[in-house]
């Protein structure tokens, strides 16, 4: 039962052929057993299973208050959670209870979701690998399937794993191991995908604005997006129809008209045509990856589908525009940081200067220390001009790039999500932080970029689904488009064997 999908174990649910109580138990039953994979910083023992017993209730009086009622969900911990834990992975928030909810996870809990508890991340969110962790490594469940020790025999896999991605990895480590049936993550520069790709999850990252960011713990506001990880593409869908929605909260938010996130059960491929960006066969594309690409490219053509190149010719410059738009916001949203109103307090008070610099050099890692650092040299007024605003108007060249595609009548696009399939822990971490950011976001963090120019008229949202283990592929498409990313996912997945079932017949925790 646990590898079913959301619909699925909805309607067991509501036709008492599961009870809620039942589910909750095998899914923590499950988080014990996978222990070893450190997904989960916090599990909510207590508090799910008493929201499990009122979902129970309100199932058996034939009055569940969703489709997600009794569904249990995990949350990444850079999410506020009522009277829980929140730590963001690190030591500057060890401790920290937030006295109210992030209206993502508010939302699901007013559904009868049931929370299972809160997920491993990179500190503050500052990674691609989930490895810079307070509490250590978040690890891919696939690690452990017979298939990849066959691979490498020679191998122990409790000292070599591959990694989960991130930094949303423990959230998509917790839906592929079959923890929860859906878990949030959130997304800045391809922080959804990326796991999900490497976890062999469905990972969407919204429209910038179609999703509350109120109660999730900044990195960069005008990136930020909250994401959604679930075992199927009619999950994801499910969930996002939840979430979507104006919040007085978030002044960012905005009411989409007529976004229908329901799933066709029939659907005609030929009339979508899909692009193909020619710059991205960037250098380091694994051949692997390359290949399956171009597979899927094929496997569209043949289901009747139109597909040409197309150009997107400043995402070269993308990554480090990034990086320098990131970096300035992390300086601002860090500064609150002071161990003065929350989180941790340095003991040394010689002074105001000696409180702030201590607590701070204790509380942060090396990884947020130099993003801090580097912000502030890019908002140096005579520096400011130099980086900052000119990252800004390639930013600009950049939403008109994807706009220009879309306007010219390609659907939706597709791409990598990542160069490569996931890298060995020992591997991974022969680099810096930088360096592996800048190669694993290489391909999603263009659509952040651009999506987040004009919010409200939604020109350049960005939607995308991860399809595969192996190397995973991603769908864009403006929101106007919904329904296409929708025909192109189901496609894919009708063509393929249905990724749960790939899923529960590899894997062998």
């Amino acid at each position: 039962m646990l590898g079913t999908t959301i619909r699925e174990v909805s309607l067991a649910l509501r036709e008492g052929r599961l009870s809620a109580t039942e589910l909750c138990k095998k899914c923590l039953k499950r988080i014990k057993k996978t222990h070893y994979l450190n997904s989960f910083i916090t599990v909510t023992e207590e508090l799910a299973m008493k929201q499990a017993q009122e979902a129970e209730h309100r199932l058996l009086r034939g009055k569940p208050h969703g489709p997600l009622d009794g569904v249990p969900f995990s949350v990444k911990d850079n999410f506020c959670t009522e009277n829980i834990e929140t730590t963001c992975a690190s030591h500057m928030l060890k401790g920290y209870c937030p006295p109210f909810n992030a209206t993502v996870v508010q939302k699901l809990l007013d559904q009868g979701a049931v929370l299972v508890g809160k997920t491993n991340l990179d500190e503050f969110a500052m990674g691609s690998g989930s490895t810079d962790s307070v509490f250590g490594p978040a690890r891919n469940p696939w690690s452990y399937t017979s298939s990849y020790r066959e691979q490498s025999p020679e191998q122990d896999p409790d000292s070599d794993w591959v990694i989960t991605g991130g930094s949303s990895g423990g959230s998509a480590a917790a839906v592929a191991s079959l923890s929860s049936f859906m878990a949030l993550g959130s997304d800045t520069g391809g922080s959804t995908r990326n796991p999900g790709s490497l976890c062999g999850v469905v990972a969407l990252k919204p429209t910038y604005g179609l999703l509350s960011r109120h109660g999730l713990i900044p990195l960069v506001n005008s990136m930020d997006v909250p994401g959604i990880i679930t075992r199927s593409v009619q999950d994801a869908a499910t969930v996002l129809g939840v979430l979507q929605g104006r919040d007085e909260k978030d002044s960012t938010t905005v009411q989409f008209p007529n976004l229908a996130t329901s799933l066709p059960e029939d659907f005609d491929i030929r009339d979508i045509c899909v692009g193909i960006p020619k710059e991205y066969h960037a250098p380091g594309l694994s051949a692997e990856t390359l290949t399956q690409w171009g597979r899927v490219a094929s496997m569209f053509e043949r289901a009747g589908a139109k597909v040409r190149e197309v150009s997107l010719p400043h995402t070269q410059h993308s990554i480090v525009c990034y990086h320098v738009l990131c970096c300035a916001e992390v300086a601002s949203n860090m500064a609150r940081f002071d161990g003065l109103e929350y989180g941790h307090r340095s003991a040394v008070e010689s002074s105001t200067e000696a409180l702030y610099a201590t607590t701070r050099h204790e509380g942060f890692n090396h990884v947020v220390r130099t993003r801090i650092l580097s912000g502030n040299y890019f908002l140096l007024k005579q520096n400011y001009d130099r980086y900052f605003v000119k990252a800004q108007q390639i930013r600009r060249l950049i939403a008109e790039d994807f706009r220009r595609v879309f306007q010219s009548g390609v659907d939706v696009l597709l791409t990598p999500t990542t160069l490569s399939d996931a890298a060995r822990y020992s591997d991974f971490i022969q680099e810096d932080n930088r360096t592996r950011s800048a190669q694993e976001d290489i391909f999603t963090q263009p659509v952040n970029m651009a999506g987040t120019r004009h919010p409200h008229r939604s020109e350049i949202p960005t939607y995308s689904t991860v399809q595969n283990l192996e190397t995973a592929h991603i769908y864009f498409t403006s929101c106007q488009r919904w329904k296409n990313l929708n025909t192109c996912s189901l496609c894919f997945r009708r063509c393929f064997h249905s990724l749960s079932t790939v899923f529960l017949a590899k894997q062998r925790l």
